[in-house]
């Protein structure tokens, strides 16, 4: 008589898909059933998602129940303190191995490291591979064995070392065992309700939409995409983000269908490279986190730690509802509320106008786009603001200043996305449309615009703004070289 294999978990986190998944093909291949979860774990403040990012969780965990049932399993449900519940179904199921894809958040690479100790000590073999990265976080070092912290010879360098996965599909058949206890996702209450702010999300969340946002991306964006990415109005960026961060696709899968198209030379080998290129600021930002673990609280530049910011809710309440005067700034808060996604270029420009115009600190920003973005991604959303900050390993230059109406009429030159988010001031003209208080009056009246209460005027002079940051910052940077004696 033959004895049954006792079973695997699956322990899902963000790798929310069957195809391309090494935990899942590791369980498969055990020939054990295999118990997939889900753990609703409140506990490590760096997995706390923020309402944008639940709204597309419940979304993409109902898409991977589907798929897990099509093949014959399920997927169970479970909230509380990821150790504790996995010693439930450990102890409910008679399992031996738990098998997972590594979460690389230190808090959270810490937080398993734990709980596969104490299960090894317990004769549970506990398994991990990195399911979301080009590259495991540590292992792309310079010639000294010290971390990049340049973003190009880093890229260089992990493409030369990384190898990509095999291309796989997951098993056609998933045994899991019957009778096991699962909460209601509907329980959750993921979704927002009284009100219900997310009516005007446009997004299919689940490994097929990111197949699909793929596709679109292949058709409509990848020929240009070095150029159009920059313009706002234009179908240039791929809008993968939130799948990537969800694990709905792997990386290195979304690589091999771009270099395809590149090397059937339907699109030049340069624009592929471009994507390849921006998909490896996923990888760098985890690097730099793996190895700067204190990025999340302080600035990477220690002396940008002793930035004057200012304490201005009024200026940053404008900022967050998109009332700052500034259409431009004003038309991406409008998009991120309203979606919960922002084009690149425009979040350089709001997080730009944030610290430097209104020298707010740039943790505010992060935590607001942490709780508005579908796509918040811890490593991501604090490399970017402290690279815009100056603060940050490759960051932008502190004197670099984003000026928000040429940045306007240069990537909105003919107002598009400016009249799409900001619809009070969509008629006026395209000469007087990124800066409105410049108009004259014969103008504001003949589209019938009263700013300050139609629209607000300015909640600063850019031009003061300026200089009043870049004073700050020329301090900061000085009082560097005086605390070194030069």
């Amino acid at each position: 008589m033959t004895t049954r294999p006792a079973p695997v978990i699956l322990w899902f986190r963000r790798d929310l898909r069957l195809s391309d998944n090494p935990a899942l093909n590791h369980a498969a291949e055990t020939g054990a059933p295999v118990i997939p979860v889900y753990i609703h774990d409140g506990g490590p403040v760096q997995d706390r998602a923020g309402g944008a990012s639940l709204w597309w969780l419940d979304k993409s965990l109902r898409a991977l129940e589907d798929s897990l049932e099509a093949r014959g399993s399920r997927l169970i449900l479970r909230s509380g303190d990821s150790e504790t519940e996995l010693r439930r179904l450990i102890d409910q199921t008679g399992a031996t191995a738990v098998f997972m894809n590594r979460r690389f958040e230190p808090e959270l690479f810490a937080r398993d490291a734990d709980i596969a100790h104490a299960l090894k000590a317990e004769d549970i073999e506990v398994r991990g591979w990195n399911g979301s990265l080009m590259c495991r976080p540590g292992a792309v070092l310079n010639g000294a064995g010290q971390p990049y912290k340049v973003f190009t010879p880093f890229m260089k360098a992990l493409l030369n070392i990384a190898e990509p996965p095999p291309h796989t599909t997951g098993p056609r058949a998933i045994e899991t065992p019957n009778g096991l206890a699962s909460e209601a996702l509907d329980d959750w209450s993921l979704h927002p309700t009284r009100p219900d702010w997310s009516t005007g999300f446009d997004w299919t969340p689940g490994e097929a939409g990111a197949s699909e946002a793929l596709s679109r991306f292949i058709a409509d964006g990848l020929k240009a995409y070095s150029r159009d990415r920059d313009f706002p109005a234009a179908t240039g960026c791929s809008r993968l983000s939130p799948h990537l961060h969800f694990g709905e696709i792997h990386p290195w899968r979304a690589i091999e269908r771009v270099r395809a198209v590149a090397d059937a030379g339907k699109v030049p080998q340069a624009e592929a490279e471009k994507f390849v290129a921006e998909l490896g600021w996923r990888d760098f930002s985890a690097h730099l986190l793996h190895h700067f673990p204190q990025i999340t609280d302080t600035a990477f530049r220690p002396e940008y730690d002793q930035m004057p910011w200012r304490d201005d809710e009024a200026g940053l309440q404008a900022w967050q509802r998109g009332l700052t005067g500034y259409p431009i700034v004003d038309a991406g808060m409008r998009q991120l509320w309203t979606t919960g996604w922002m084009h690149n270029r425009v979040r350089m420009i709001v997080a730009s106008f944030l610290v430097k115009d209104l020298l707010i600190d740039w943790r505010r920003g992060e935590a607001w786009f942490r709780d508005t973005l579908v796509d918040a991604d811890l490593a991501s959303n604090v490399q970017n603001w402290q690279w815009v900050a100056g603060s940050g390993a490759d960051a932008s230059p502190y004197f670099r200043v984003f000026n928000p109406v040429t940045q306007g009429t240069k990537f909105d030159a003919k107002g598009q996305y400016v009249r799409r988010w900001v619809p009070e001031i969509a008629a006026l003209p395209d000469k007087w449309l990124h800066a409105p208080w410049t108009a004259p009056p014969e103008i504001l009246r003949g589209v019938g615009l009263r700013l300050g209460h139609d629209y607000p005027h300015p909640i600063v002079d850019h031009s003061e703004a300026r200089d009043r940051a870049l004073e700050a910052l020329r301090m900061v940077t000085v009082s560097r070289y005086d605390d070194r004696g030069h």
